[in-house]
Parts: C-alpha cells; structure tokens; sequence
C-alpha cells in the first residue's frame, strides 16, 4: 500500500510539472509576459520544467510496477497516469484559465476515464 501511495504522490507531482511545461507559457502570455519571446526559448523554458517532470515520473513507474516489486502493471500504471493528468489539468483550468469553464460534457468524459480505470483493474 506504501509503494501505491508514493507511485501517486509522485505521478501528481509528475504531472503538475507536464501541465506547466505544456500549458503554463500560454497563461504567461496572457499576463503579458513572455511577450516577444521566440517559441524557441518558449520550448527551452519548457525543457526545463519538463526535466522537473521527469525526477518524478521516472522513480514513479520504477516504484509502482509490479515487476519492480509495486503494486501496479503496466497497463494500470499508464491508466492511473492518464486519470492524475487529467485532474491535474482539470485543476489548472479551473484555477488558472477560468475563461475556458468546465462543462457537461467534459464530466461525462470523466466519468467514462473512471469507468476505464475500472475495467482495467479488474481481474
């Protein structure tokens, strides 16, 4: 159950890095900053968060697949992930581009990712 726990704290922490690096420049440019800055050091700022991502996401799947001694395949490590990217994402519209709002439909499309993570952990 320890290992279990870890592999999610830091698949969260994972993917709180991802959504900066993927998404953060886009709000950066909404508050005018970054302006006039070429996509490439755009890209490079990115890297550099992303290396943060991989601290995490690397010892992450280490940890929790089943062949390492944790409790997860690979099939569930990869759905978990999914599951945790896209709550962090969630997260991160609601708090940081509160002119996108969350919907109905993206909901329904949650409940069906529970509804996957249900299937795939089922023996």
């Amino acid at each position: 159950m320890k290992k279990a726990i870890l592999t999610i704290v830091l698949l969260i922490c994972s993917n709180t890095f991802m959504t900066l690096a993927w998404y953060g420049h886009l709000k950066m440019k909404q508050m005018n900053k970054l302006v006039g800055i070429s996509v490439f050091t755009v890209i490079l700022i990115s890297w550099g968060i992303a290396f943060f991502e991989y601290l995490f996401q690397v010892p992450a799947n280490r940890i929790g697949f089943n062949e390492n001694g944790g409790p997860f395949s690979l099939w569930q490590l990869k759905v978990i992930q999914e599951v945790i990217t896209l709550s962090v994402f969630t997260f991160f519209m609601i708090f940081f581009f509160k002119d996108q709002p969350l919907r109905w439909n993206h909901l329904i499309g949650f409940g069906l990712l529970i509804l996957a993570v249900f299937f795939i952990f089922k023996k």
